[in-house]
C-alpha cells in the first residue's frame, strides 16, 4: 500500500505544481511578467532548495517530457504560420537559422572559455547550447503582449524561431558526441547535417500531407480530430528522430502543410492544439525548474552573467547585422530583430544533453543556460513593447 500511496503523492503533488503554474499566470500577465520565468519559479520553489523540498533529478523524464513539448510548441507555431506571411522572408529566415545561429555561438565561444576555463570545444558546446532563440518565448511574448510588428519583422522572427531549434541541436549534438567520443571530422558532421536538413523535410511534407489526406477522407467521431492531429504530429517527430532525420523540422514543417490546407475542423484542432502547448510548457518549465539547484549557482552566476550580456549585446547583434545585409531591412528592423532574441526553454533543455550522456562539466553547461534564461526573459522579455514602439517596428 505504501508504493500506491507514494504513486497517488506524487499525481497530486504534479497536479498541483501545474495548476499553481496556470493560476500564476493571471499574476504574471497582470504585471506584465514573463510567463515562462514564472513557471520556472514555481519549479525552483517546489525543488530541494527550495520551500517544497521535492527531490528531483530525473534527467531522462526531463528530456522526453522536454522533447514532446518542444515538438507541440513547434508544430503548433507552423499550424498558426500563413505560408503566405513568411514566403517572402523565407531566405533570410533560413540564414538567420543556420548561419545565424553558428556566428553567435562561434563569437559567445571565446568569453565562455576565459569566464568558466574550458577548452575551446567545450566553451563553443556553451555557445551552441545558448545561441538560438527559443520559439515559445517568441511566440508566446508577441501574441501576449498585443505586439503589432510590421509585417516582414513579424514574419521573420516567426520564420526564424520556429527554424533555428534544429540546427541549434544538431550543433550540441555533434559537439557532444565530438567530446565523449573524439571522431568527428568537418566531413562527417556537414553529411550529418544535410540528412538531418533533408530527411527532416521530406518526412515533415510528406507526413503533413498524409494527415491532411486523412483528415478530408476519414469520418472520425466527433472530437477525435484535434487529437488525431496532436497524436500524428508526435508520430512524425519520432519516427523523424528514428530515422536521425530532424524531428523538429519534420513537425514544425507538417504544421505549416496542415495549417495552409483546408482540412475538417480546423478550429477545433489549433484550439485543443494551444491547450495542450500550454500544458506541455508548464510542465516542462517546472521540471526544469525542478532541476536548477540555487546552491550550485555560486560558483559560476558572475561568468554567466558575462555571458548573457555577451550574448545579447554583442554576440546577437553581430550575427544578425551579418546575416541581414544581403537583404533589405532598415537599421531599426535589425536592432529589434537583435534585441528579440529571447533565450528559454531550449537552451536549457539543449543543456541537459550533456547531463544525459555524463560529460565532465555537465551541470555548468546546466548551470549557464538557466541563468542566460533568466535574464534574457527579465530584460528582453519585459522590454519587448517598448522597443517596438521606440524602433517603430
Amino acid at each position: 500500500m505504501a508504493s500506491l500511496d507514494s504513486v497517488s503523492l506524487a499525481i497530486l503533488l504534479g497536479a498541483v505544481l501545474v495548476m499553481a503554474g496556470i493560476l500564476s499566470s493571471l499574476l504574471a500577465l497582470r504585471f506584465g511578467a514573463p510567463l515562462l520565468l514564472v513557471f520556472l519559479l514555481i519549479g525552483m520553489l517546489a525543488g530541494d532548495s527550495g520551500p517544497g523540498q521535492l527531490q528531483f533529478d530525473d534527467v531522462r523524464t526531463t528530456y522526453l517530457v522536454g522533447s514532446v513539448a518542444l515538438a507541440l510548441i513547434l508544430f503548433d507555431g507552423g499550424l498558426k504560420t500563413r505560408f503566405a506571411s513568411i514566403r517572402t522572408v523565407l531566405a533570410p529566415s533560413v540564414v538567420l537559422a543556420t548561419v545565424g545561429v553558428l556566428l553567435t555561438a562561434l563569437i559567445t565561444a571565446p568569453f565562455a572559455k576565459y569566464a568558466l576555463d574550458l577548452n575551446w570545444t567545450e566553451s563553443l558546446l556553451v555557445g551552441a547550447v545558448v545561441a538560438s532563440t527559443d520559439a515559445a518565448a517568441v511566440f508566446l511574448l508577441v501574441h501576449t503582449q498585443g505586439l503589432r510588428l510590421r509585417p516582414r519583422v513579424g514574419a521573420t522572427l516567426e520564420a526564424e524561431s520556429g527554424t533555428n531549434d534544429p540546427f541549434a541541436i544538431f550543433l550540441t549534438l555533434m559537439l557532444v558526441e565530438y567530446i565523449s567520443l573524439g571522431s568527428s571530422s568537418a566531413g562527417h558532421v556537414a553529411m550529418e547535417f544535410i540528412q538531418e536538413a533533408v530527411l527532416g523535410a521530406v518526412v515533415g511534407v510528406f507526413g503533413g500531407r498524409l494527415v491532411v489526406i486523412a483528415l478530408n477522407q476519414v469520418a472520425l467521431p466527433q472530437g477525435l480530430h484535434a487529437p488525431f492531429v496532436t497524436t500524428a504530429a508526435l508520430v512524425i517527430f519520432g519516427g523523424s528522430q528514428i530515422m536521425h532525420a530532424s524531428g523538429f523540422l519534420a513537425v514544425y514543417l507538417a504544421g505549416i502543410i496542415i495549417g495552409n490546407r483546408p482540412t475538417r475542423a480546423h478550429n477545433s484542432v489549433v484550439a485543443f492544439l494551444d491547450a495542450a502547448t500550454w500544458l506541455a510548457q508548464i510542465v516542462m518549465f517546472v521540471l526544469l525548474g525542478l532541476l536548477v539547484s540555487p546552491s550550485r549557482l555560486g560558483a559560476s552566476i558572475l561568468p554567466a552573467v558575462g555571458i548573457a550580456f555577451v550574448l545579447m549585446l554583442v554576440a546577437r547583434p553581430i550575427a544578425v547585422f551579418a546575416c541581414l545585409a544581403p537583404f533589405r531591412f532598415n537599421w531599426r528592423e535589425k536592432i529589434f530583430i537583435a534585441w528579440t532574441g529571447l533565450r528559454g526553454a531550449v537552451a536549457i533543455f539543449l543543456a541537459s544533453i550533456p547531463m544525459l550522456v555524463g560529460l565532465s562539466k555537465a551541470y555548468l553547461y546546466f548551470d549557464v543556460a538557466f541563468v542566460v534564461v533568466i535574464i534574457s526573459l527579465l530584460l528582453q522579455g519585459w522590454t519587448l513593447a517598448p522597443a517596438a514602439r521606440k524602433l517603430h517596428v
